[in-house]
């Protein structure tokens, strides 16, 4: 009876053994596969942003197309921007690009790479496209003119094309006006200029130089004026000064005429050219004349604005061959009359060389 009781004893003691080792080795295998499902949910976060994955290549793609397209308006921009100031020697417009510029539209396929579609346009001068230039506005008779005048040209503008810009002027007062015009062009356009010409007319005495000369400035840049309507606080005092140094110009060759014209010795400059792309912005001739000028104690006169006025005042032909101004303003010249002056060039007597007593004296200054 003990014997079997302590095979009892012994069988349940191994028994209760046996099922402990068994608990403590499955509380070992719990141990051990614990860990797997945190590598699992940890894989799968991986794998979210895997590039395995489908979706994580695509909303990135699709980023660094957004990222890019932002990056390329910006440099189109930019490059506008330049061609801009380029084209508008031509058109006599200089100054910032995007003051009624250019604009520059970049579209993509969603998802894909995408193809660039770029189209450059500009107010007034029709579209571009492949490189080549807006069709000039034909007339009747088969006339045409120069390539930046267009069907939706301001036509105020296109007045000043056919009647002003190119023609020789030898009036003084004629000459201030588009002096001071042309000096507006680095903050307004042509076209914006010339629907003001009234306005720039009655503030400045209508452009006689002794008149504007004795200007208050304090009274010109009152804020709410007409004066401040038209230019910043700057031009309108450059405006003031630089007709006070008209007037010693006068005083020194007995004419504002007398010396501007002496840069060219009497003689327009033809610039025969045949696209628009060629007319320049500035040139060497007025380069000199803008150093000479701010010698003399002349504001905003750099050479792009110099080279401006001089297409203005016809010291220049930059009508475009095709133009049929272009013939017409070489007829004025050779015909020896000038615009609203009456002044005939054969008249004018021998020419100073100007030009020579200029580069001396703008090569003394740079040595001192």
């Amino acid at each position: 009876m003990s014997e079997s009781r302590s095979r009892r004893s012994t069988s349940i003691g191994s028994g209760g053994g046996s099922s402990g080792s068994g608990s403590g080795s499955g509380s070992c295998i719990r141990k051990a596969s614990s860990p797997r499902p945190v590598k699992q949910a940890e894989e799968k976060e991986k794998s979210k942003g895997s590039p395995s994955s489908g979706a994580g290549p695509t909303l990135r793609r699709r980023e660094f197309l957004l990222r890019s397209n932002l990056s390329m308006d910006a440099s189109c921009s930019s490059d506008a921007s330049t061609d801009s100031f380029c084209s508008r020697a031509s058109t006599g417009r200089i100054g910032r690009r995007l003051s009624g510029g250019s604009t520059i539209s970049s579209s993509y396929t969603s998802g894909l790479a995408g193809r660039r579609s770029n189209s450059f346009s500009k107010p007034g001068k029709g579209k571009l496209s492949s490189g080549i230039g807006p069709t000039p506005e034909e007339m009747p008779g088969g006339k045409r003119r120069c390539a930046w005048i267009t069907a939706t040209t301001d036509p105020c503008y296109v007045a000043f094309h056919d009647e002003e810009w190119g023609v020789p002027v030898h009036d003084d007062k004629r000459l201030f006006e588009l002096f001071v015009l042309s000096g507006a062009l680095a903050e307004l356009s042509w076209p914006s200029i010339l629907s003001k010409r009234h306005v720039f007319r009655e503030v400045f005495m209508d452009f006689e130089p002794l008149s504007v000369s004795k200007i208050n400035e304090k009274k010109l840049i009152i804020p709410g004026s007409c004066a401040t309507s038209l230019l910043s606080e700057t031009k309108l005092r450059a405006i003031v000064e630089n007709a006070r140094e008209m007037l010693k110009i006068v005083d020194e060759f007995g004419s504002f005429d007398r010396y501007i014209w002496g840069f060219v010795n009497n003689s327009p400059i033809v610039g025969r050219f045949r696209y628009q792309r060629q007319v320049p912005v500035k040139t060497s001739k007025a380069d000199l004349i803008s150093k000479d000028l701010v010698r003399r104690g002349f504001r905003g006169v750099g050479p792009t604005v110099i080279y401006s006025f001089m297409q203005a005042c016809g010291l220049t032909n930059d009508h475009l061959i095709s133009c049929y101004r272009f013939d017409e303003c070489n007829t004025i010249f050779g015909n020896g009359t000038c615009s609203s002056s009456g002044t005939n060039l054969s008249v004018l007597g021998p020419s100073t060389d100007i030009e020579e007593l200029v580069s001396k004296n703008v090569d003394d200054l740079s040595i001192s």
